[in-house]
């Protein structure tokens, strides 16, 4: 018996239907509500927003509501500072020129900037590789609506897709073998399709999450609570601030006249007696106690989702080295690093699944050339592009670097067997001592 069908029959009693009872258990419910909350705050619904109107001065006072949108810019930035520069594959030559078809065609560079952004926001995100008219494709699976199916070794068994148009409930249960397509249009529930699986269960990415070995968590968890503070402060502070502006006009003595100080008193004259006073009376707001107060809050902000603050306008820099940029991004780039491996985890199954469609194709390679396919990230640091070439051109002519070396490590060079290829055709040396052997050796 196969662990789903034993799943299904122990959990299920091999219901036909298990799907439905599955995607409403209240652990999977939990977890997709979770998603709605992350997506109704990325969109604009912030605590601050419930703040309820009270009495000042015997009048309904609307109190400020300001919403900071700073989770958009943190997500932003960390989903840029790793794809923005399209990711380099490398291995075996011919290898590599088949997975570059296969990305340029299903558009994948596209496709690892969502999926990062989704993984950042919600935690995780499946995708599933599928072949369509000769051509190999992804699609994505909203974390709102896709379900994973594990057993107790916490080993993938199904995957379950399941959404609502129309008032109809649609459900794609994908497994090892097949993919299946169900509805309840009419009322009952039904099959509708079913299709040969030939790249196996989705993939599923998510970040590290304490809790849990399959699931992860959600970057916006850790900012939230800090990204409130901030939007409370600034809203109350901005109310003070108009509550005070409106100060009082006291009179101390006799005046002159016995009328009563007019209303227009403002760009007018009044005459007082000797010895007699008149003067504006207003609170004292402590800005700064609210600037210090925020700031930190700021600080705090930028420290716990790795965000260098030169990045966000906070610090002024000129004239800075390459390893003084270094060190500004320490923290960008051990974010980024910790985001790189559970991408590549996820990428390296992508290569498998691809590497099984292409073989329905005819295109097969051996395990030893499979085995040879890498992907380099290349961070969006800032550098000084001048530094870095001085030194590789340092080092090419001591003989301690081979071409492809420089090719890799060059601010300029996004696609090295590309570039490789084309320097080749041009006529020019590869190297001046072992460039034919770098190239051959590359190959």
């Amino acid at each position: 018996m196969k662990k789903l069908e034993r799943y299904i029959k122990e959990k299920y009693d091999g219901a036909n239907y298990w799907f439905v009872e599955e995607i409403q258990s209240i652990h999977n419910q939990h977890l997709v509500q979770d998603v709605w909350i992350k997506k109704e705050y990325l969109n604009g619904s912030h605590k601050i927003l419930n703040r309820a109107s009270y009495k000042y001065n015997g009048k309904e006072f609307n109190p400020r509501k300001i919403v900071l949108q700073y989770a958009k810019t943190l997500l932003n930035f960390q989903k840029a500072y790793l794809l923005q520069n399209p990711l380099t594959l490398t291995g075996n030559e011919e290898v590599i020129k088949e997975y570059q078809r296969v990305n340029r065609k299903g558009k994948y560079d596209r496709l690892n900037l969502k999926l990062l952004d989704k993984i950042l926001k919600y935690g995780r995100v499946a995708e599933y590789i599928y072949m369509d008219k000769g051509g190999i494709k992804s699609k994505l699976i909203d974390p709102s609506e896709g379900y994973p199916v594990y057993d107790e070794n916490n080993e993938l068994l199904a995957f379950i897709e399941s959404f609502v148009c129309d008032g109809i409930s649609y459900y794609i249960v994908y497994e090892e073998e097949v993919v299946s397509r169900y509805d309840n249009a009419g009322g009952d529930m039904r099959l509708v399709q079913r299709f040969a699986n030939l790249s196996g269960l989705p993939i599923v990415y998510h970040n590290d999450n304490e809790m849990s070995e399959v699931e992860g968590r959600s970057e916006l968890d850790d900012w939230i609570s800090i990204l409130d503070s901030m939007e409370d402060l600034i809203s109350k502070y901005t109310d003070s601030f108009y509550k005070f502006i409106d100060p009082i006009f006291v009179t101390q003595g006799q005046q002159l006249k016995g009328e009563a100080l007019p209303s227009e008193v403002i760009g007018k004259g009044i005459n007082l007696d000797d010895g007699a006073d008149a003067k504006f009376l207003s609170n004292q707001l402590d800005y700064k106690s609210f600037e210090t107060i925020y700031k930190t809050l700021l600080q705090s902000l930028l420290d716990v989702s790795q965000t260098p603050a030169v990045s966000m306008n906070r610090t002024d820099i000129s004239n800075l080295s390459e390893v003084s940029i270094k060190l500004l991004f320490q923290l960008a780039n051990i974010k980024a690093g910790m985001n790189e491996q559970f991408l590549r985890e996820g990428l390296e199954e992508r290569f498998e699944k691809i590497r099984i469609l292409l073989g329905y194709k005819g295109i097969k390679f051996s395990d030893e050339e499979f085995e040879t396919i890498d992907v380099v990230f290349q961070y969006a640091t800032p550098s000084n592009d001048k530094e870095i070439i001085e030194n590789l051109q340092a080092l090419r002519e001591m003989g301690a670097i081979s071409l492809i070396g420089v090719l890799e490590d060059s601010p300029y060079t996004s696609d090295v067997q590309f570039e490789l290829d084309r320097i080749v055709k041009e006529g020019n040396s590869v190297g001046n001592n072992s460039g034919d052997e770098d190239n051959e050796a590359y190959r």
